[in-house]
């Protein structure tokens, strides 16, 4: 009997390019606090959000993906023929299927494989790690790797816990073969004891059985502070010691941009030293879930905030509760 023939892979991989997409529309404090019962400075002291996009109506999940993947292709300087799969990070596509990813390798032109994962705020760093072990194991030569939601059409504007903090937006990478390790080893988890912390409120089966109003999510939000202040820093220090390098080392830091006030505790609680660029894109992006970090990475790098070739730390973390982060080389 003949061994079965295994794929070889590259020895490395690594953020080949990374790309954007920011829907038109600006939503101001102003205007969310026309439905709540808010103000701005309270939601500027609670979340440190000033404005957030909000997409057209006839903007979709898809719409929005396809944008920003584009970008990060034509900064990777590949094509389409080059790309072994697509990988889109949502909770926001409103069909459970067809995937949204197969209508996005549709348009950037491709036949490759493609599917939705659903790892809400951490999906996008679930995306990376996969892609990782696509390109190593050879199963894929180049990954697309998009976060891209559209939570205004899941959001309750009436909701004053929550309808100041989502917003829509798209982030992609495409990951592929490097000569020196680009990724570092991914540190995730979940914890399903604390479910029901970011949740719809109710399932399409009560939607079609009870006649309930369409489900918009949820928060718990002081359970979900406490998680991410507690749980998220050791989970970053494990991705640095698994990476073999310490804060020091850092030249940027890009947690999943959930709250001002959970990214300066994680700070303090890493100690990051002050020469650390850190994002804060959630000031004018709002939390954009799966499209926060390459959304942020995007703008460290537009700015000059973050150098090519820079090392950093990403952390994303949410509903499930899931969580991953892992040390990557900037594109």
């Amino acid at each position: 009997m003949s061994a079965i023939k295994e794929a070889v892979g590259a020895a490395h991989a690594r953020i080949l390019g990374v790309g954007g997409y920011r829907p038109a529309r600006v939503v101001t404090n102003a205007e969310i606090c026309e439905r709540i019962d808010s103000t701005d400075e309270w939601i500027r002291e609670r979340s440190g959000i000033i404005s957030r996009r909000f997409a057209a109506e006839d903007e979709s999940v898809v719409d929005m993906a396809v944008a920003a993947a584009g970008k990060a292709i034509a900064n990777a300087g590949i094509t389409a023929d080059q790309i072994g799969c697509v990988i889109l990070s949502t909770v926001t596509h409103p069909l459970q299927t067809p995937s949204g990813a197969a209508d996005v390798a549709h348009r950037l032109g491709t036949t490759a494989a493609a599917m939705d994962i659903s790892a809400a705020c951490a999906g996008f760093c679930y995306g990376v790690s996969m892609a990782n072990d696509m390109v190593r194991g050879g199963s894929a030569s180049h990954v697309v790797v998009i976060g891209c939601e559209k939570l205004s059409d899941f959001t309750d504007s009436y909701d004053r816990t929550s309808a100041f903090i989502f917003a829509d937006g798209a982030g992609a990478v495409v990951i592929g073969p490097s000569e020196e390790p680009g990724i570092g080893p991914t540190i995730w988890g979940s914890d399903g004891s604390q479910y029901d912390a970011i949740t719809q409120r109710a399932s399409w089966i009560d939607v079609r059985d009870h006649n309930v109003d369409f489900p918009m999510l949820t928060m718990q939000g002081q359970k979900v502070f406490r998680w991410a202040v507690w749980q998220m820093a050791p989970v970053a220090e494990r991705a640095m010691a698994a990476a073999g390098i310490t804060a020091d080392d850092l030249d940027a830091f890009i947690p999943h941009q959930a709250n001002m006030r959970i990214t300066d505790s994680m700070i303090k609680a890493l100690k990051l030293p002050a020469h650390v660029p850190v994002a804060r894109d959630i000031a004018e992006a709002g939390n954009t879930s799966a499209a926060s970090i390459p959304l942020a990475m995007e703008r460290m790098l537009e700015s000059g905030e973050a150098k090519s070739g820079g090392t950093a730390l990403l952390i994303g973390f949410g509903a499930g509760l899931v969580y991953a982060a892992q040390v990557v080389t900037l594109p």
